[in-house]
């Protein structure tokens, strides 16, 4: 197992993800930030608050559950499912910024598009990513990377956060070890 990021790695990260954030929507106005079960919700949380504090004002962040939208339910039914929280003011005509941990073949952002989709319309939908692996499967990709990790298919990454795991750490396993 090699270590990729340590703790000021991603507070860096998230930081600079902030501002590039910040940056194309010129300002704060309008934005909602929606994390991706686990880790995306607690990196959306982080994210507000950075937001938060370089604009000076209330960024609200929450939680958008993907599981029932996923197209591999068939072959991995038993997956258990996370509440999704929308802020009060909804998604209708805002800028939402979802968040996840790691952006592999596409599949999960495919589910959220549509899990959003069902939850209302927003002016615009970004992706920020802490870690984008490649191996696309779907004509995606995202707004804001924190890291970009070429990998094997035959590797793991593991995001490791605070909230989750008790430490901040992106580690890649496997491969050619």
């Amino acid at each position: 197992m090699r270590t990729v990021l340590q703790q000021a790695d991603l507070e860096r990260a998230l930081t600079r993800i902030a501002h590039e954030i910040l940056e194309a929507n010129r300002g704060a106005d309008d934005l909602v930030l929606l994390g991706i079960p686990t880790r995306g919700v607690a990196l959306a949380e982080r994210l507000a608050r950075i937001v938060s504090r370089i604009a000076g004002v209330d960024v609200p962040a929450g939680a958008l559950d993907v599981t029932m939208y996923r197209d591999d339910l068939g072959r991995n039914p038993i997956r258990a499912t996370h509440p999704t929280e929308v802020p009060g003011d909804g998604i209708d005509g805002r800028v939402v910024v979802l968040v996840d941990d790691v952006l592999y073949s596409g599949r999960t952002i495919r589910a959220a598009l549509d899990a959003l989709a069902d939850l209302g319309r927003a002016r615009a939908v970004r992706l920020a990513v802490l870690v984008d692996r490649g191996h696309r499967e779907f004509p995606i990709r995202a707004d804001y990377v924190g890291k970009n990790l070429p990998s094997s298919t035959r590797e793991r990454i593991n995001v490791r956060l605070a909230e989750v795991d008790g430490e901040d750490a992106v580690t890649i396993e496997g491969g050619d070890e």
